[in-house]
């Protein structure tokens, strides 16, 4: 079982090189300098490798556990949680007029890279709070703003996401939970279920942002409204006093991530819960997409995270074992001498490489549709829209393949427990499901990203990508460039084939929504690759040995990652009409 270190390199370059951060400058009253930004990142590794990375293996055999109608959670947790928050880690890109730091969130991605590859389970936690957070942030009223939001950014309070009832997962539509107007408050009766973090010890009060439905409100999902239900209600100082009415009745046993309770919540057994409207009447699902994007991002963030975690292991494990002869058959060798040991690590590094760069890339366009202005502005949210459901889509799904891989690296030692690496894979199968499944992501890019404006966004994506591809003539380049250019020319047929068909029929062209996700991300991650190459060669600061690797990284990637691009454009442009002749008769027991 190896410790985690934190790739305090790799993601440096990342964000200077190839995110580009420098784009903010112009918008920010104070840039993060190179020196600010190490300086953040080298307490950040400290606290993920220190503080919360020894909790993960004992936290995952301890799970957590309901006494007396409380969640306890496993030990060390909530000191972990208190050195976290004393850090002001959760502030990092808050409102400074709330108390928080007011940097860039893509500094506060790539603190929390560390925090999710550290403890997955952990991490969850803090992911909530940030949702809640930035939904509170956009469409609360000014009192409870002031009220909730200088507590919640100091990590003193946490914050959850109440959606799915037994009832309506995925279609919000069928929400059943009731608000009633009670003065100058409400309350709120219903049930939730897979409530992340519903219930702990680890803060003084837990906010609660809760979907439910007032009594005249219209059916489906414009009659959906957004509450703010806190565990304890506050005094007239803003502290907490009386215990809400809201109730944690179970956690459930899940395959993975067992130190994160996954609560079923209960509103309003007794009188109702009392809960604060957010924004508008029935417009819940406005501010709802706002914790949902935020989260999606955080879901892909998490699934390079536990990548990362799973390669290394992956990695150390590969240069200690010994297990057979070298190609000379004169002496035993470690495994990490076998070329499919090697494709197998490099299978895994390559995509990785990939994945960060889409991180932090979709980490500074998202500072950039803050930040930015006029038709700048305008691009960024439209290039977010774009890269959030390739995010959580794609680089969830790397992380499935990349941890069964640590996995058979380790080969039988890997099925056992006790070397910890089927930790990584079992937590990172909630990835392509929480939060909107792959699916949804998929059927998002498709629908409401590709289909709703003409396929506009995506065809100012692929000319960026053209024109900086056409830019790197250098010899070394160039035999990758032309590689990614034929997956841009089939991207660009995919594209034209995907919206004639949304135009036909936008249920049935959703069949090919998966493949289209998977073509793109395949795509924009050999893009990154070779912009990653290109800037390596003329890094001051990369030596000669970490400039062969990234050329390691962007030749296997090109050969042996890429190709799976063509069997996706091979499913788009000729598999519609095998989709579209399914139905539930296909399928006899």
């Amino acid at each position: 079982m190896s410790e985690y270190l934190y790739p305090i390199n790799d993601i440096l370059f990342s964000l200077r090189s190839i995110a580009k951060t420098e784009r903010l400058t112009p918008y920010l009253d104070d840039a993060v300098d190179d020196e600010l930004l190490e300086a953040i990142l080298g307490e950040a590794g400290k606290l993920a490798e220190q503080v919360i990375a020894p909790i993960n293996t004992s936290g995952d055999k301890q799970g957590s556990r309901v006494e007396h109608g409380e969640v306890i959670e496993a030990k060390g947790f909530k000191e972990a949680f208190k050195a976290y928050s004393e850090g002001g880690w959760i502030g990092l890109s808050g409102d400074p007029k709330y108390g928080g730091q007011g940097l860039p969130s893509y500094v506060a991605t790539a603190v929390n890279e560390g925090v999710q590859a550290a403890n997955l389970s952990f991490s969850l936690c803090p992911l909530l709070s940030l949702g809640a957070i930035e939904a509170i942030s956009l469409h609360a009223n000014d009192e409870l703003k002031n009220l909730y939001l200088p507590k919640m950014l100091a990590g003193e309070w946490a914050g959850t996401m109440n959606l799915t009832e037994p009832a309506a997962g995925s279609d919000l539509a069928a929400i059943a939970c009731k608000a009633s107007p009670d003065g100058d408050v409400f309350r709120i009766k219903g049930q939730k279920i897979f409530i992340t973090w519903g219930d702990h010890q680890m803060s003084d009060n837990i906010i609660h942002l809760v979907l439910a439905r007032l009594p005249d409100a219209p059916a489906g999902v414009k009659g959906i409204s957004l509450f703010l239900v806190p565990k304890f209600t506050l005094d007239q100082q803003g502290e907490p006093d009386k215990r809400n009415d809201v109730h944690v009745v179970s956690v459930e046993h899940k395959m993975g991530i067992h130190a994160s309770p996954t609560c079923v919540m209960s509103f309003g057994d007794s009188e109702g819960a009392i809960g604060y409207l957010v924004g508008q009447e029935n417009e819940g699902i406005k501010a709802m997409f706002t914790m949902m994007n935020n989260a999606r991002q955080g879901v892909g963030l998490q699934g390079l995270a536990i990548s990362e975690r799973a390669y290394q292991q992956a990695l150390v494990y590969a240069q200690e074992r010994k297990q057979g002869m070298n190609a000379e058959r004169t002496d035993r060798v470690a495994i990490i001498e076998h070329p499919d040991v090697l494709r197998m690590l490099m299978t895994m590094k390559s995509q990785i490489d990939a994945m960060r760069s889409l991180i932090y890339v979709a980490a500074v366009e998202n500072d950039m549709s803050h930040f930015a202005s006029g038709e700048e502005k305008k691009s960024a949210i439209a290039r977010t829209a774009l890269y959030t459901p390739i995010v959580k889509g794609w680089i969830t799904e790397q992380a499935q393949e990349i941890t069964s891989l640590a996995i058979q690296v380790h080969g039988g030692m890997g099925f056992i427990e006790e070397t910890g690496v089927a930790q990584h894979a079992r937590d990172a199968r909630i990835l392509p499901i929480y939060e909107g499944t792959n699916g949804i992501q998929a059927i998002d890019l498709i629908g409401r990203k590709l289909h709703a404006d003409k396929g506009q966004a995506m065809a100012s994506l692929l000319a960026e990508i053209e024109t900086e591809l056409n830019s790197w003539q250098e010899e070394n380049i160039r035999c990758y460039v032309d590689k990614v250019k034929v997956v841009l020319d089939q991207a660009k047929q995919a594209t034209a084939k995907c919206l004639e068909l949304m135009e036909k029929n936008p249920i049935l062209g959703t069949g090919l929504a998966y493949s289209y996700m998977m073509l793109m991300g395949y795509l924009i991650g050999a893009w990154l690759q070779i912009r990653a190459l290109h800037a390596s060669q003329t890094h001051q600061t990369l030596d000669e040995t970490q400039k062969q690797s990234w050329e390691h990284s962007v030749r296997f990637y090109c050969d042996h990652i890429l190709p799976r691009a063509f069997g996706y454009t091979e499913t788009i442009l000729f598999g519609g009409s095998t989709i579209d002749k399914l139905n539930k008769n296909a399928f006899n027991r």
